[in-house]
């Protein structure tokens, strides 16, 4: 009996769309699920509605089990042949909020703040410990197991991950299966199946390299051509909230996998307290991460009767954890956009960094493809971050303080608004502010 462990279950939207997605595929659908959580109230709702959906689109084929604390995290992963991991240390509160907060008194302003930039460097600070205890769990009950990581920063997160333990580990983002298919529907170009495209990057900060129709028509000179007019005023609804990615367009030449609202805070361009007009012009949501998380509380206050419903069922999504199960357990290959150390696969960024690029999956598991060189000025871009994210996983590893700072220095927004005593200072407050989430750093 094969068997996935839900790392993280309390997150009960995202539980239904990755297990009923299982549930729905033939090879898996006779898995033991495993639902590990610290937060005793959404873990139980998370089993009530997994077990729902085990009885009304299963036919209770699956054993689901529920563990609870790290007293109990041992057992919930033994044995396990895949572990989904969608934890957020320290939730909305009090770590996102400190996020947020704090640098504000500094005059910082961050977007999202869950992946690149102080913001980024926290999170990560707060969350590879965590999974440093999973992975020395696993090596002891589940050594073979592969690791499907969906939780930010992905790439401090991964790299961490594949370089400083034995699991086998994969980081999986939303943003590159949709990327092409939203891009062309922003701009009204007719998206046809089979779309050609190459993706190659860092998360969030992938690069669509080549796009091409079913014929094999270029479709990158009229993207340009459409991105371009909607900076110069020729937008609408569809258009307007991504004016950042179309400005990489221009400046750069090519699109980016992650949103505008989260590029808006990973360089020096965009998000400036020398030009507030920045931030109409391009129609940047600053605190948007905090808001996000306010509507979701009041979302999920709404819509919890019908997750915890005994009539609750699922649709199959686009989300890649049960589809690389299956072509592990069945051997038939499948093709993702998946987050793994470099070792030369982008030639022109460091052998240590974690990349996102395409790689196939089978029995053997993860397989990337060599990508080659990104254009100039795309890798200048990315190893801005990767610096970032380098210096952030030295830190927790050797829990050097200087690390930090050095993390935090070498953000590109930061270091266009603070001096650097000032973002000592904000590491310092931060530091601090997050009291026990964090290890003691000398």
């Amino acid at each position: 009996m094969s068997k996935v462990t839900f790392m993280g279950a309390g997150s009960t939207v995202f539980a239904k769309n990755v297990l009923g997605d299982l549930m729905m595929t033939p090879s898996l659908r006779d898995f033991d699920i495993a639902l590990y959580d610290i937060d005793p109230e959404r873990l139980e709702e998370s089993y009530i509605m997994v077990s729902s959906l085990n009885r009304n689109i299963n036919e209770n084929r699956a054993r689901v089990a529920k563990y609870l604390g790290t007293e109990n995290r041992r057992d919930a992963l033994r044995g396990a042949d895949f572990v989904v991991n969608a934890i957020q240390v320290g939730g909305y509160e009090p770590s996102t909020v400190i996020d947020f907060e704090i640098p504000k008194k500094y005059g910082l302003r961050q977007t999202i703040g869950d992946t690149h930039g102080i913001g980024g460097i926290f999170r990560a600070l707060r969350t590879i410990p965590v999974l440093a205890d999973f992975a020395e769990d696993m090596e002891a009950v589940c050594p073979r197991a592969l690791f499907l990581n969906y939780t930010n920063p992905m790439a401090s997160l991964t790299g961490f991950l594949l370089r400083y333990t034995p699991i086998a580990s994969v980081g999986l983002c939303h943003s590159v299966q949709v990327c092409s298919r939203g891009l062309l529907g922003k701009l009204e170009i007719p998206y046809t199946e089979p779309i050609r495209e190459k993706i190659a990057g860092i998360n969030h900060m992938a690069w669509l390299l080549e796009l091409e129709d079913a014929d094999g028509t270029d479709l990158y000179p009229e993207v340009r051509r459409r991105a371009i007019a909607a900076l110069e005023g020729d937008t609408n609804e569809k258009t307007e909230k991504d004016l950042v990615r179309f400005e990489y367009i221009r400046r750069l030449g090519y699109y980016c996998t992650e949103s505008s609202e989260h590029n808006a805070e990973y360089n020096s361009f965009f998000i400036k307290k020398a030009h507030p007009e920045l931030i109409d012009r391009y129609r940047i949501p600053l605190d948007e991460y905090p808001r996000r998380c306010v509507r979701q509380i009041e979302r999920w206050k709404e819509a919890r009767s019908s997750y915890l419903d005994n009539n609750v069922s699922h649709k199959r999504t686009r989300e890649y954890a049960s589809y690389i199960m299956d072509a592990v357990v069945t051997d038939t290959p499948f093709r993702i956009g998946g987050n793994v150390l470099n070792d030369g696969l982008i030639e022109n960024l460091p052998r240590e960094a974690c990349v996102e690029v395409p790689c196939m999956v089978d029995r053997a598991g993860i397989h990337p493809t060599v990508v080659g060189r990104l254009p100039l000025q795309l890798a200048a871009l990315n190893l801005q971050q990767i610096n970032v994210q380098l210096l952030t996983i030295e830190a927790a590893v050797t829990r050097k303080k200087d690390a930090i700072y050095q993390a935090a220095m070498m953000d590109p927004h930061a270091a266009a608004e603070l001096t650097v005593d000032e973002i000592v200072a904000l590491c310092d407050d931060l530091i601090a502010a997050h009291g026990d989430y964090l290890p003691e750093y000398r």
